[in-house]
């Protein structure tokens, strides 16, 4: 049913090939396009992305106060007034 497909990465212009597993794989998914990047540009995208990060690549993390115990504590997330935050052990406590 699926056949191997030879892409050009919109990034680099590198051909690579879109291989029949991979179209079975999207197909599954549901997916509707086909990959528009080689894995080399892919990889580069993903690292460049995901959140506010220092240019280490190390997340930026947050102060605040945990609502349960009141103890200080570090979120990789900014936080609201409306909502509570918990430390580490107080979160684990309320799964």
């Amino acid at each position: 049913m699926f056949e191997d497909k030879v892409l050009v990465c919109r990034d680099c212009g590198a051909e690579f090939v879109f291989t029949a597993g991979e179209q079975q794989f999207y197909a599954e998914k549901g997916f509707q396009n086909e990959p528009q990047r080689c894995k080399i540009c892919r990889d580069a995208k993903k690292a460049t992305r995901g959140g506010e990060r220092s240019e280490r690549g190390e997340r930026e993390m947050f102060d605040a106060v945990c609502a349960a115990c009141g103890a200080p504590t570090r979120i990789p997330f900014k936080p609201k007034n409306d909502r509570p935050v918990y430390c580490s052990a107080c979160f684990q406590a309320r799964r």
